[in-house]
């Protein structure tokens, strides 16, 4: 009976597990709007449902008085694709394991609030 039980637990660990796995493989549609200095780079969600606590559902750019909706700022610049530019469009994954140490320079360039690290994937 005890072996059923541990067996039981196990297999609802292992299967909780994978759907924590799936969660983070749902694939958003985003804009770099703003490439701003030091990698100060400001996305804005085009496509998809994203829990709105996690991103700047309005924002004002400090430096051109421009609004953004649905918005936020990078949070792994390092492991961003340089190839990407301002204005494009692309798909990411948020990305749950912590980012890598990273070294930037601290020029200012205002970006929301809230920041989000993500990994960029195919269509």
């Amino acid at each position: 009976m005890k072996l059923f039980i541990t067996l039981s637990v196990l297999v609802s660990l292992l299967l909780s597990n994978s759907d924590c796995k799936k969660k983070d493989t749902v694939k958003y549609k985003a804009r770099l709007e703003i490439k701003g200095i030091c990698m100060n780079y400001t996305i804005q969600l085009l496509e998809g449902n994203m829990d709105t606590s996690m991103i700047a559902a309005h924002w004002t750019d400090e430096a051109t008085d421009k609004n953004y909706q649905n918005v936020f700022a990078l949070g792994n610049p390092c492991t961003f694709p340089a190839s990407i530019n301002q204005g494009e469009d692309f798909y990411f994954i948020i990305d749950r394991d912590p980012p890598e140490p990273c070294i930037v320079c601290e020029a200012y360039y205002p970006v929301p609030p809230k920041r989000l690290v993500i990994k960029v994937v195919d269509p």
